[in-house]
């Protein structure tokens, strides 16, 4: 969560909204705020942090583990359709990454806008692909990785 609010500034002038959500209660929520969070980035982390307990919005997104009465930890790209684009769920002993959810928000907006799609790896400026018949077999003389 510090890692992606390091990030935030570059992410709201993308338009995208992070939220996080987790069992823990808003008081939980709140301590950690002021005595990890807040010590990690100047301010705390700048995006809501909303409680789900009882695990409802865990359960619908698949990550609710009913035995252990917790969200397990994941991170999700819904477009402004509300269509999920992409998702990783990850144990807590492996971080995510917030550059690399940062590259794909790029990605799936360049997308998006243009119709082309990305090759792995793809950062802005990088080669795109036109899909289409012309391409069908032709894929190695436009992109190598």
């Amino acid at each position: 969560m510090a890692a992606v609010a390091a990030l935030y500034k570059e992410f709201q002038a993308l338009n995208v909204e992070i939220l996080s959500i987790s069992t823990d209660s808003r008081f939980v929520h709140k301590i950690w705020q002021a005595e990890e969070l807040s010590k990690m980035v100047d301010g705390g982390v700048p995006y809501p942090m909303l409680s789900d307990g009882g695990g409802k919005i865990g359960s619908v997104y698949g990550v609710y583990d009913e035995a252990a009465g917790v969200d397990i930890r994941g991170r999700f790209i819904i477009d402004p359709d509300f269509v999920i684009r992409a998702m990783e769920v990850l144990t807590p002993e492996v971080g995510r990454n917030p550059a690399e959810l940062l590259r794909q928000v790029k990605a799936f907006q360049h997308v998006v806008k243009t119709g082309e799609v990305t090759p792995s790896g793809w950062e802005p400026g990088d080669i795109t692909l036109t899909p289409g018949p012309d391409l069908v077999g032709k894929v190695w003389e436009v992109w190598k990785p």
